[in-house]
């Protein structure tokens, strides 16, 4: 990780929680789309407050909800159990990990990776409009929604990029599943989500960047991200790019006065004592 990137202050609690927090399966979106020059994803800066994350600059995603579990989802590409073998889950979550990653692309950016069968996509999303904020109040399922609409969810358009785990020090954790998928022709990606408050397509390197003069906040999953999608020559090299996902799970340590990252191939991941435990070092060392 790059020097300069440490954990805002605040972000992490002053007491570790006991026993840490189960981390909630989760799914996420890179868009990307060519330009005449460098790829360009697409990217959201959640709301300042939001209780996770708040500030920082992210790509579509969220939460698996439970049903997201529907297997009546109708559907079009690798089926679950190659999902599950990439991402080294279960059948049933890998599915529903699929589902999330599509409907919450749908909900924060307006992009629908559907189409009425299994050879097309959706070139126009104006008319699923209401069917979004349904989705948003969870109304009603993805599967639902698919059906009600005659849609086939575009499996076959995602890709397995990474697995993230928040770190035990964090009262909010989520076990993060990374997707790629090339913006589908026709349609627009918007910011129309209560949780962002700004939206647009940027170059990787822009972005990081932006963050380098303090523009951008980025998390470190964020970070690395945009830094792989900047070494891709295009939309199609980088979906071509082969993955082995294994999963992430940083630590927090303490250098001075600032929180830093440290990720397992790290000098020193193996050894390396969690910021809290340092504290707590401290406090019993003799004055």
């Amino acid at each position: 990780m790059p020097e300069e990137l440490v954990l805002p202050a605040g972000s992490v609690p002053d007491e570790v929680p006991d026993p840490p927090a189960v981390p909630r399966d989760a799914a996420t979106v890179m868009l990307v789309r060519d330009t005449d020059g460098p790829i360009e994803v697409f990217l959201l800066r959640r709301v300042v407050g939001m209780a996770f994350a708040g500030g920082m600059t992210v790509f579509p995603g969220g939460g698996v909800d439970e049903r997201d579990l529907d297997a009546s989802v109708a559907w079009h590409g690798p089926d679950a159990a190659w999902w599950a073998e990439r991402f080294g889950c279960s059948e049933s979550l890998a599915r529903a990990l699929v589902c999330a990653a599509v409907r919450e692309t749908f909900e924060e950016s307006g992009v629908l990776l559907a189409g009425p069968d299994a050879g097309s996509v959706v070139s126009d999303t104006t008319p699923y409009h209401a069917a979004r904020q349904e989705l948003v109040d969870k109304e009603y399922s993805f599967a639902s929604f698919l059906a009600a609409h005659g849609l086939v969810l575009r499996a076959d358009l995602l890709r397995p990029w990474a697995n993230w785990v928040t770190p035990a020090e964090e009262p909010r954790r989520y076990d993060t599943r990374f997707f790629l998928a090339a913006m589908p022709e026709g349609q627009l990606a918007d910011g129309a989500t209560t949780e962002a408050d700004d939206a647009g397509w940027q170059r990787p390197a822009e972005a990081i960047e932006d963050w380098k003069r303090g523009a951008r906040g980025l998390m470190p999953p964020t970070w690395v991200a945009l830094a792989e999608l900047d070494s891709c020559a295009g939309v199609a090299a980088a979906m071509a790019t082969p993955r082995t996902v294994e999963k992430i799970i940083p630590k927090v340590v303490r250098d001075g006065t600032a929180l830093r990252v440290v990720l397992p191939g790290d000098t020193g991941y193996g050894g390396a004592v969690n910021h809290l435990d340092a504290r707590r070092d401290d406090r019993l060392e003799p004055r």
